[in-house]
């Protein structure tokens, strides 16, 4: 039987800075992306957060919708969320307008209600924005109430400092997230960021078994490094592989850990049993999946047919 997906997160309107000065507008957002791209690999998937019931937020939902996403969280008066982005080299650069907007107006007891609804238990994934204090507090009181029903926690890190009053505050709310994580996914840039040294992909072994050293035994069973255009490694329970980048004629990076991951939790939730006997063949579709992303402007998750006919 398939394992759910619920996502709980933000999303929000990428605005991407063009030549002449005008803003593009993609639906974008970490953990909305992450949605689509679980979805769009086949899994079943639930995105919590309410969305806004503005033009943006209506667009949002209709979607999600179409790619087979269900939206139990339901709608909300306030903004959608807005990111200006500015694209060098490939590389995405952020500004965010985050107050007063409708995936923040949710409740502890609400999601809480939601989870504990639910037939059984399955995979609650979040990170990104939601992870920065104050809002982590809240988060934490959720995946505290989430592993009490059984629920498996799936973390990406998506680091913003900029957006961080406090980088120290901010750090250590990251470190008391992952101990309560099962399934986590860092950046090259999360941990360098995060204080980690010698950050590179022929260092993932040590990096993995720096970050189970900082978390109660039994955490961070499942963890995946991303290394940009080195590649990226995965680790389950001990088996690990790692990949170079597949070739392609690149258009940016945008969702490209989004994609990732979203197809990586989808590989879990499809299939529970054996994962780490498949560690190899999981990673190699992540990638094929966040390359392709990497050939479209913005994030734009491909279909499970397309990555298995992806030759890179």
């Amino acid at each position: 039987m398939t394992t759910p997906i619920f996502v709980l997160g933000e999303a929000l309107m990428d605005c991407i800075a063009q030549p002449d000065g005008r803003l593009l507008p993609l639906m974008g957002g970490s953990p909305f992306n992450m949605t689509r791209a679980a979805a769009l690999r086949g899994a079943r998937v639930a995105y919590l957060n309410p969305l806004s019931t503005d033009l943006f937020g209506q667009g949002m939902a209709q979607l999600l919708q179409k790619d087979g996403v269900s939206l139990p969280g339901g709608s909300s008066r306030l903004p959608t969320s807005l990111a200006v982005v500015q694209v060098t080299d490939g590389q995405p650069s952020y500004g965010f307008y985050r107050e007063g907007i409708a995936d923040r107006d949710y409740s502890v007891d609400g999601i809480v209600a939601l989870l504990r609804q639910q037939e059984r238990p399955g995979i609650l994934h979040t990170g990104s924005l939601l992870l920065i204090p104050p809002e982590h507090n809240k988060i934490v009181a959720i995946l505290k109430a989430a592993r009490e029903l059984g629920w498996t926690i799936s973390v990406d890190i998506n680091l913003r400092p900029k957006v961080a009053g406090d980088l120290a505050q901010y750090v250590q709310a990251l470190r008391d997230i992952i101990a309560l994580t099962d399934w986590l996914k860092a950046s090259d840039e999360d941990l360098e960021t995060m204080g980690f040294a010698k950050v590179a992909i022929g260092e993932s072994a040590r990096l993995v078994r720096e970050l189970r050293a900082g978390a109660p035994a039994g955490a961070l069973s499942r963890v995946a490094l991303t290394f940009g255009g080195e590649g990226a490694y995965l680790d389950i329970e001990g088996q690990h592989h790692s990949l170079p980048v597949p070739r392609i004629t690149m258009a940016d990076t945008v969702g490209a850990g989004d994609t990732f991951w979203g197809n990586t939790l989808a590989d879990w939730a499809l299939l529970a049993d054996d994962a780490a006997a498949r560690v190899a063949s999981t990673l190699e579709h992540a990638m094929k999946a966040a390359a392709i992303n990497c050939t479209r402007q913005g994030c734009q998750p491909p279909s499970w047919a397309e990555v298995q006919s992806f030759q890179g």
